[in-house]
């Protein structure tokens, strides 16, 4: 497979690029920050997703989808992340759909989801750190089951109108069967969720589930099963996640150099520097090297390769750390005022700090390869 963008899939992709830059740049972040926006994005935005057929990308045409794959959902993401653009995308049009392809919740869900009136959030973690264990019981009770336990860094758990959680059915933490996962609407009896702002501004919440009742139809895939359902998700999630980190990236590489052609020291251009020149073609290399590795990604997904797991992870690794060294060398190229918000190269590192985090870090993804090839 080429690593390059198909001539549809590079006109979806002007297409995207016009309609983010003017509907959602970084001063629509800015304006949801300072007016300290309790719900973290806009809700009209997200319509206007809906109404560009966004929302319904991975959904296939039977459902009212668009039918695409992953590499047309990376390059709405790339454009999301570019303009560090606050959205429910991530995490309700790529993780969430794929979760729920095949299963018998897609028809709840999925019309939702295209139209527009839907934002799920993905209640995975339960530590400080993203790990491959779930200690959320799940315990018979009637016809349902009755959830008890708690969740982290669940992006849009405060306002979200369904809730992909994943407990334990059986056996203990670590297992990796005996999962289940459920869909839990926002308004289960026993489900509070705490709001926090992260370091981007963007709000995530912690979820306690005290007794939570729900019916056999909650249970997304099989029970005890729900591990290849999870697995789906996670893979959406790690390569969504990285396509987004490719773009904060991108659009801090091109601030920077941006800003290296018009400064002025001592009645110089500082772009003409040698050492800086040098430090600008480093990133540049790092980054197409990070693209190369989303974009395969993103085709063994599309594919259902049985690599696309190792794939996944390599992406993610390698965005987190070609995007870390981009936004930290915005900063420092732009010299101490890029630490402050008159400039946006700021807003990038946090951005980038946070979806570096998300669904495993670099260290994470490193060691689950290494695990992977018997290290």
């Amino acid at each position: 497979m080429p690593l390059y963008l198909t001539e549809d899939q590079t006109a979806l992709q002007d297409t995207i690029r016009d309609f983010v830059a003017d509907a959602a740049p970084v001063s629509h972040m800015r304006k949801l920050r300072d007016d300290k926006d309790p719900t973290g994005f806009s809700r009209d935005l997200w319509k206007q997703f809906a109404e560009m057929g966004f929302t319904g990308i991975l959904v296939g045409e039977d459902q009212g989808g668009l039918g695409m794959g992953h590499v047309e959902a990376g390059v709405v993401l790339e454009e999301i992340g570019r303009n560090l653009s606050p959205s429910p995308f991530l995490t309700t049009a790529v993780a969430t759909v794929a979760a729920l392809k095949g299963t018998a919740a897609a028809d709840r869900w999925f019309p939702g989801i295209v139209a527009g009136d839907t934002v799920a959030a993905l209640a995975i973690d339960e530590g400080a750190k993203h790990r491959d264990s779930v200690a959320m019981k799940a315990e018979r009770s009637g016809n349902g089951f009755r959830l008890t336990g708690t969740k982290q860094f669940v992006t849009h758990g405060h306002v979200a109108d369904l809730l992909i959680v994943a407990a334990r059915t059986a056996g203990s933490a670590s297992d990796t069967d005996g999962i289940t996962l459920f869909a839990v609407e926002k308004d289960a009896a026993g489900l509070t969720a705490t709001p926090e702002r992260l370091a981007d501004s963007s709000i995530a919440a912690r979820l306690t589930l005290e007794g939570v009742e729900l019916d056999a139809d909650a249970v997304i895939g099989e029970v005890d099963s729900g591990r290849a359902v999870l697995d789906r998700l996670l893979r959406a999630g790690r390569t969504g996640a990285s396509a987004e980190l490719l773009g904060v990236g991108g659009g801090a590489m091109d601030m920077t150099v941006g800003y290296l052609k018009q400064r002025k020291q001592f009645g110089t251009l500082i772009g003409s520097f040698q050492a800086l020149q040098h430090r600008a073609a480093h990133l540049y290399s790092e980054m197409e090297v990070a693209r190369a590795a989303v974009l395969k990604a993103q085709q063994l997904l599309d594919a259902g390769s049985d690599t696309a797991d190792a794939a996944v992870s390599v992406a993610k690794a390698m965005t987190a750390l070609a995007t870390t060294l981009s936004v930290q060398e915005g900063v420092q190229m732009h010299g101490g005022i890029g630490m402050t918000d008159e400039y946006d190269i700021g807003f990038f590192m946090k951005r980038a700090r946070v979806l570096a985090e998300m669904f495993g870090d670099a260290n994470f993804h490193a060691d689950r390869l290494a695990v992977a090839a018997g290290y």
